[in-house]
């Protein structure tokens, strides 16, 4: 096979999934025929220029990715995909940051369609779950449009799916992975199965309250000759507490590499009864990983001394006179991620209606062991010579899952003006399970700097169990109607559509605690075997011996820690697409009615008055929104010929709270680590966004785009920081005012002039940020007027790209970095706490040996670089993330 025959075959594939991601209307039948193609551009080089077509001939500003361009960064997901687009980053490799602005600022849908979030703590989807081998493009709107959710702060995201193929297509790819950071790790053996049914019995039974004195006064015990009342509901406690997972041994040993595989198959087929064509696509993935981190989180003293302002000589002395707590672990985490898809379509002349269905699951087990450190002198126990120190084990099993129904259907109406008709209609469902979260806490103690054995004292050092299940539906459903108008001299395109989604959450969670009722100091270690072992330590004879208890931790009436949340969109809008000459002018207004509500619940409802606690009146409307409003948009464009062209736009949005935000409940943000709790009566941000861009485009394919924005957000929702002396709380507040202002450069240049196959692509966005809030809203803040939550002044992507003359070499040398972005507010004389930069450098190599397949080798993080916070210029949260190296080989068939 030749190399022009392979190039041909290349530039057919592309034109084929240009076609494919320009829009949900369909196409005149004319113009989809392709009689020949001359390739003219390189491998990768040509797959770039693609997209950039697409967003050229956007009315709004707009940034498309390819399936190509993820491929050439060896980008595993949707969300380290994304981070490559013009001012997106990446937070805890799930959430994207739009032009530096918070994961609240963004939003995502699937080809379309609203869908649910798997995410315990957020409404927007964690796009780490969806892999990049399911997508086609993905198109990242900045500047708001009437068909878009009026949601819109710094952009939406819509991820379009791999559709039916239009021939034979099949591959196979498999895949293996080395992590620094994972050579060895702590391990254990997972108990099976959710809550134990004696203790979800037992809730009920003893309504919620499992002392000795309530169990004897439920259960009506009386004396027996052998047992006292007491002894009696002590076994009965002994024998709840049994129900729980108890054998939870930690062994560090080598972890297993990381390894996936993928396949996909597809077809159209010709039908002769209506002379149509039948097509399916159906793909699979599997994906297991280990990681293991060292990870440091330390509480900075709200009463800094002096010597904190500066840089002291030692850690040491840095620890003494600026923490209050340190804490200093060891996470390993495996991740078992697995997909499936299957699609059918139809299509009959210039109609076409497709089947969509996507599932996906996510787990994740982790174990922490680690040591808290107390230098500033709390009642936490400090490591010395001769000392001792809270000891922590944590596990943690999370099962994540999405599910995807979709149908989507494309008419064009030749014989109608041209008509254009698009829809869809799709119900999804997203679930987190947490079968177990367990952690303990043991005292430690050392001689002469060795360990010697370990106990533990009454609740200071109890176990919890803590299980948690939340169900999150969304069904959405919406319709366009597209109206082309050609006269001479001008073209206008007509077009209203309805888009109307409807959710429902679940969220609840059981936690229980396990006591020393004795509240002496009992050992349970004598340094006779390793710490790692402790928590196993309760064993049936241990608990009957020495008179360990558990008890159900719901909070009382009227304190939450489950709650229900309901939200509806209901929207219609009218948009104008208007060409005359070199002008171009396109706008429209979306009318929304947004109703939300959460209301805060526990498992302690057995009766009327808990009904009347929970569900009051004036609860129900604390925790509600209910907004409608026009949303107006407006954009010009001067269209330069085929070398430039100037866009304006302006657009007014809004940002909603998330579900959780209004409900007084707290949780754990992953992102963080920050005990955090919602607000009642947070209200909504309106926003006005005003865009200006130049875009320059060459022969060569080179371009060059250079954009200004400005963002003027009312009552912005700002997160703030609290602490004590062994964490951090966080809450929300409403600002006064905020604003955001930047400039976005971007550019694909090619470098065949300094060396044959080079080119280069990169991005780079400067940008600032002033929020102001009301000191009276968070108590004491510190700085009442400062840069928002999330936003980072700069983000810097670049690539420097190779290909062979004869197509069988590709490689890039990628590189991100932000810069520091606030992650809470901070309170009480401590400064904000403030994410560092990470400096992100990749290399992707891919090797053609023949038409039919691809090796390709990754290499992520070639700096070693650890995630940091600072607060105050001190270290409160650092990570370890390691250099990880995969290999994989492609076939198709």
């Amino acid at each position: 096979m030749t190399n022009q025959y392979k190039l041909q075959k290349l530039a057919v594939a592309v034109g084929l999934g240009l076609f494919s991601v320009t829009g949900y209307a369909l196409a005149p039948e004319e113009e989809q025929v392709m009689e020949e193609v001359v390739a003219k551009a390189t491998r990768l080089q040509g797959s770039a220029a693609s997209v950039i077509a697409e967003r050229k001939n956007q009315a709004f500003v707009a940034d498309i990715l390819g399936s190509e361009q993820m491929s050439r960064t060896g980008d595993s997901d949707a969300a380290s995909a994304l981070r490559r687009v013009t001012g997106l980053t990446l937070v805890d490799g799930k959430f994207i940051y739009v032009r530096g602005l918070g994961e609240r600022y963004s939003s995502a849908r699937l080809n379309g369609a609203t869908i649910p979030s798997p995410d315990l703590t957020r409404n927007v989807v964690p796009l780490d779950i969806i892999p990049s081998s399911i997508i086609e493009s993905m198109a990242v709107q900045k500047a708001f449009s009437a068909n878009m959710p009026a949601a819109f702060g710094g952009g939406s995201i819509d991820i379009r799916t791999k559709s039916v193929p239009s021939q034979f297509t099949s591959s196979i790819e498999v895949g293996v992975g080395y992590d620094s950071s994972a050579d060895d790790g702590y391990t254990y053996e997972r108990p099976s199965g959710n809550i134990p049914k004696k203790l979800e019995d037992a809730i009920v039974q003893y309504r919620g309250n499992f002392s000795i004195d309530n169990i004897i006064k439920r259960d009506g015990i009386t004396a027996t000759e052998t047992q006292t009342v007491s002894e009696i509901a002590v076994a009965t406690n002994n024998e709840l507490l049994k129900a729980l997972p108890r054998d939870l041994t930690i062994k560090e040993q080598s972890l297993d590499p990381k390894y996936d595989i993928k396949a996909h198959i597809g077809n159209s087929f010709d039908e002769t009864y209506f002379g149509g064509t039948i097509g399916f696509l159906a793909a699979f993935s599997y994906e297991s990983q280990w990681d293991s981190a060292d990870k440091s989180t330390n509480i900075v003293s709200q009463n800094l001394t002096d010597n904190c302002s500066i840089l002291l000589d030692t850690a040491e002395d840095i620890a003494a006179s600026c923490y209050t707590a340190v804490k200093n672990s060891s996470v390993t985490t495996e991740t078992e991620r697995y997909n499936g898809v299957l699609n059918f379509g139809y299509k009959l002349n210039n109609h076409s209606i497709s089947f969509n269905n996507l599932y996906l699951v996510d787990n994740e087990d982790e174990v922490e062991v680690g040591e808290i450190q107390s230098p500033g002198g709390s009642n936490i126990y400090t490591i010395v010579n001769d000392g001792r120190a809270d000891r922590l084990h944590q596990f943690k099993y999370e099962e994540r899952t999405l599910l995807v129904n979709q149908v989507i259907g494309q008419h064009t109406f030749v014989d109608y003006w041209g008509i254009g008709a698009d829809w869809q209609y799709t119900e999804s469902e997203a679930k987190t399970e947490i079968p177990l979260d367990a952690s303990y806490r043991f005292i430690d103690r050392f001689e002469d700097g060795v360990y010697s054995g370990s106990s533990i004292t009454g609740d200071d050092n109890r176990a919890l169990y803590n299980y948690t299940d939340m169900e999150d539906n969304v069904k959405s459903y919406g319709g366009n109607i597209t109206l082309p108008i050609y006269n001479e001299g001008y073209e206008l395109e007509l077009k209203a559509g309805y888009d109307f989604s409807d959710r429902g959450r679940y969220y609840t969670t059981s936690s229980y605690t396990v006591d020393n009722d004795a509240g002496s100091s009992i050992t349970i270690n004598d340094g006779s075997h390793s710490p790692l072992n402790n928590a196993s330590y309760l064993t049936d004879a241990f608990i009957e011996e020495q008179r360990i208890l558990v008890d159900f931790n719901e909070p009382s009436a009227p304190d939450a820690d489950d709650y229900l949340a309901a939200q509806k969109i209901d929207a219609v809008y009218g948009s104008f697409d208007f060409i005359y000459g070199d002008l171009r002018f396109s706008g429209g207004v979306r009318y929304e009615e947004f109703k939300q509500t959460s209301i805060g619940t526990s498992s302690l409802i057995f009766g009327k008055k808990e009904l009347d606690i929970y569900y009051a009146p004036e609860k129900i409307e604390a925790g509600s929104i209910n907004d409608d409003d026009l949303y107006p948009s407006l954009a010009f464009t001067y269209l330069g010929g085929e070398r430039y062209q100037v866009r304006a736009s302006y657009g007014e949005t809004v940002v909603r709270p998330d579900l959780r935000e209004v409900v007084p409940v707290a949780y754990f943000d992953p992102l963080t680590d920050f005990r955090t709790f919602g607000r009642v009566s947070l209200q909504s941000s309106p926003m006005k966004n005003y865009d200006l861009r130049y875009e320059y485009y060459a022969d060569n394919g080179d371009n060059f785009t250079v954009a200004a924005f400005y963002k003027d957000i009312a009552s912005p929702i700002e997160k703030v920081l609290t602490a004590n002396d062994a964490s951090y709380n966080a809450t929300f507040v409403n600002g006064e005012t905020a604003e955001v202002t930047g400039v976005e450069v971007e550019w694909m240049h090619d470098l065949t002039y300094l060396a044959d196959g080079f080119f280069t692509s990169g991005n780079i966005t400067f940008s600032d940020s002033e929020v102001s809030i009301d000191p009276a809203l968070a108590g004491n803040l510190t700085n009442p007027t400062k840069r928002m939550t999330g936003h980072s002044e700069y983000v810097v992507n670049f690539q420097l790209n190779y290909d062979s003359a004869n197509g069988n070499h590709s490689g890039s040398l990628v590189y991100n970095v932000f810069g520091e972005r606030i992650v809470a507010s901070g309170l009480g004389g401590s400064e904000d706490a403030m994410e560092q930069p990470f400096h992100a450098v990749d290399l992707v190599y891919t090797y053609y040996p023949n038409f039919n397949s691809k090796v390709k080798l990754k290499v992520k993080n070639l700096l070693d670089e650890s995630q940091e916070v600072t607060q105050s210029d001190i270290a409160v949260r650092e990570k370890e993330i390691g250099t990880s190296v995969s290999l994989s080989y492609t076939y198709e068939f």
